[in-house]
């Protein structure tokens, strides 16, 4: 039987006892809610910032999630937890507190607000575990891949969809997410993505959702239209059924999309929903749009949309195809600023954005990829142990150097000084005088300059080989190595990079 954890507010938990306990590991730092800023519905009605300004957390398993909500001081007090590893029904319980409303066997988000729940490190996998929101506000999730939850058979997770919202919710962002199950109802599964009984403001971005009977539904039942204001934009709807999405009532934005082998019907905009369509690309795929399974009309403003072999049914009482023509049949207005891509680039650019663990990247809006820099700094959060670049037998050197910095600024234990690249790209280099085990550096750029470093490269200057590559400067772990010099090359930059403290760790 799994265990129920209280967390007494009024009692100090100590960061060593909350992780012996849990697996959570608290830090003070402030940070950003998530890598750029929401779009989309989520940025109208106030916005949505998740936890940004909030303690950082670290959690491996889904009770240390719960943890982490009771733990704060109210329900509403802003959080960032970061999420490691695969969350499953074995590492999931239910946790009580004043600030949290949790259950075993799903991550329960239920009235609260202020949260950011984002994947980092080596990805966080919600291993046949949903994640429910429920009666919440301002929430982000990002980052994370959520499969193969069962609404029967065994073991079953919220109701079987992977993403749920239910019951006065309001300003989600769900952005560069993995949804994915192994089949349809007839094996157990239900929804990707479900909205339901008065949820509002919500945007769904560069994810993928697949290999699913049903992608996901706005409103339970025809009589269920208090769902409004949704946007999806920059996903992959892949190998499914239906409901991509169904929306029953409310207002929603469809952009950017790529469609593939949608095998009975794709946007069901039905009892009296309004939909905007714009250059999506729909392939080999059945009735991508239309009003269908239901007499109670929805309607639909198309724009810029490409079909690339797709197929209609015959209009009947039940089914209303929008096309072969995709004709219009209402209007409307989008409250809020975006750029769009064109959709014959929308195929290449969704597949290099859309999706957990790719690197959190967006749309330029001119078909090209880019990496905005976090909407404040990141948080340090320095590993644990001693910083081997402050040794007695250390030194630095690298590939340029700008006027007035200097390669040994990396490591002199000051964020006052810094080191630049000649120009938007180069390397930095930390060297020893005997071999040294190498497992984890920390990339701290110099005030003002936080989010210059963009992509990059960690090599092992010795043997030439990538320990590691990504994007954003911060904490980056590797498999231990031992080496005499490792190297951290810039790739790419918006504005000058300035490193600060180049720090390197052996765990």
């Amino acid at each position: 039987m799994k265990r129920s954890i209280a967390v007494r507010l009024g009692a100090v938990l100590t960061t060593a006892a909350l992780a012996a306990t849990t697996g959570v590991v608290l830090s003070t730092t402030a940070a950003t809610a998530a890598t750029g800023t929401a779009t989309g519905y989520a940025s109208q009605n106030g916005g949505t910032t998740g936890g940004a300004g909030g303690q950082v957390v670290r959690a491996t398993t889904g009770t240390a999630i719960h943890a982490a909500l009771c733990n704060r001081a109210s329900s509403s007090t802003p959080i960032i937890i970061e999420v490691q590893g695969t969350i499953n029904h074995g590492n999931t319980s239910k946790v009580s507190g004043n600030s949290c409303n949790t259950a075993d066997d799903v991550i329960e988000l239920k009235q609260i607000s202020n949260v950011t729940l984002v994947g980092v490190g080596n990805g966080a996998v919600f291993d046949q575990l949903g994640i429910h929101v429920r009666e919440a506000s301002n929430i982000i999730i990002q980052n994370v891949t959520v499969r193969n939850v069962k609404k029967s058979g065994s073991p079953t997770s919220n109701g079987g969809d992977a993403i749920g919202m239910e019951k006065d919710v309001r300003n989600v962002w769900v952005d560069h997410v993995t949804l994915e199950a192994s089949g349809g109802e007839a094996q157990g599964y239900d929804g990707l993505f479900d909205l339901k009984n008065n949820t509002q403001y919500v945007t769904l971005s560069y994810s993928i959702l697949r290999n699913s009977g049903r992608g996901g539904l706005v409103g339970s039942s025809e009589s269920d239209r208090s769902n409004s204001f949704i946007t999806y934009h920059h996903n992959r709807f892949e190998n499914l059924d239906s409901r991509a999405p169904l929306m029953r009532g409310g207002v929603a934005h469809v952009y950017n999309n790529h469609y593939v082998n949608i095998r009975e019907s794709g946007i069901n905009s039905r009892a009296g929903a309004r939909v905007r369509v714009d250059n999506n690309y729909f392939q080999n795929s059945k009735d991508v749009l239309g009003t269908f399974y239901t007499s109670e009309a929805g309607f639909w403003h198309t724009n810029g949309n490409i079909l690339d072999r797709v197929t209609w049914s015959s209009p009947g009482s039940q089914t209303n195809p929008a096309g072969p023509g995709m004709q219009s049949t209402t209007s409307v207005s989008i409250p809020y600023s975006h750029r769009l891509d064109g959709a014959n680039c929308v195929p290449d650019l969704v597949n290099r954005l859309a999706g957990a663990n790719k690197g959190v990247q967006f749309s330029n809006g001119s078909c090209s990829p880019t990496t905005p820099p976090p909407t404040t700094p990141p948080p340090t959060d320095p590993p644990s142990g001693t910083n081997l670049s402050l040794a007695s037998n250390a030194g630095a050197d690298g590939s340029s150097k700008a006027s007035g910095t200097s390669y040994g600024n990396v490591r002199d234990g000051s964020m006052n000084t810094h080191w630049s690249p000649s120009g938007s790209t180069g390397s930095v280099s930390i060297k020893w005088g005997s071999s040294t085990t190498v497992a984890r550096i920390n990339i701290r750029e110099a005030a003002g300059s936080e989010g210059n470093i963009r992509s990059w490269r960690v090599i092992n200057h010795d043997t030439g080989a990538v320990l590691a590559s990504g994007n954003g400067a911060g904490v980056i772990g590797f498999s231990p190595t031992t080496l005499r010099k490792i190297t951290f090359e810039i790739t790419g930059s918006s504005g000058t990079p300035r490193v600060a403290e180049y720090e390197t760790y052996a765990n």
